[in-house]
């Protein structure tokens, strides 16, 4: 939470409001928005560099790995894959695409999105199912 309170603009929550009123029973893919500035703090000033792909790997052991791959599909994405790639990802590129619209679109959604602390229940929900996914791979019989 306190890495989360470090991006000020607030863009991070306004995107994961967005994406709570267009698909509220898709977890992964608020917090998806939630988290997906936090490439301003990995890379500072580097604007060059596709920060997306850093933040999927940062995120990805804590919240699981279709949040890391939402993220780089988001990235994908902003790289000019275009529609037709995301849509060789299935729902996942169709929910990439819903978070880039409302990444996108979250400069103009003004400041009604909540408090941050309000999300806390859903990261904890998310980082449990990961948690939980990953436990279950690991003892898993291999094939």
């Amino acid at each position: 939470m306190d890495l989360l309170h470090a991006c000020r603009d607030g863009r991070g929550l306004r995107t994961a409001a967005l994406l709570r009123r267009a698909h509220p029973f898709d977890k992964e893919l608020q917090i998806a928005g939630l988290v997906l500035d936090l490439g301003e703090l990995l890379r500072p000033g580097d604007a060059a560099f596709p920060r997306d792909h850093d933040v999927a790997e940062a995120v990805r052991q804590l919240l699981g790995e279709r949040v890391a791959r939402l993220i780089r599909l988001h990235a994908r994405a902003g790289e000019g894959a275009g529609s037709g790639a995301l849509a060789a990802a299935g729902q996942d590129g169709e929910a990439a695409a819903a978070l880039r619209q409302a990444h996108d679109g979250a400069d103009a959604a003004g400041p009604e999105a909540g408090e941050l602390e309000d999300w806390q229940p859903v990261l904890e929900l998310v980082a449990a199912g990961a948690y939980r996914a990953a436990a279950g791979r690991r003892f898993l019989p291999r094939t």
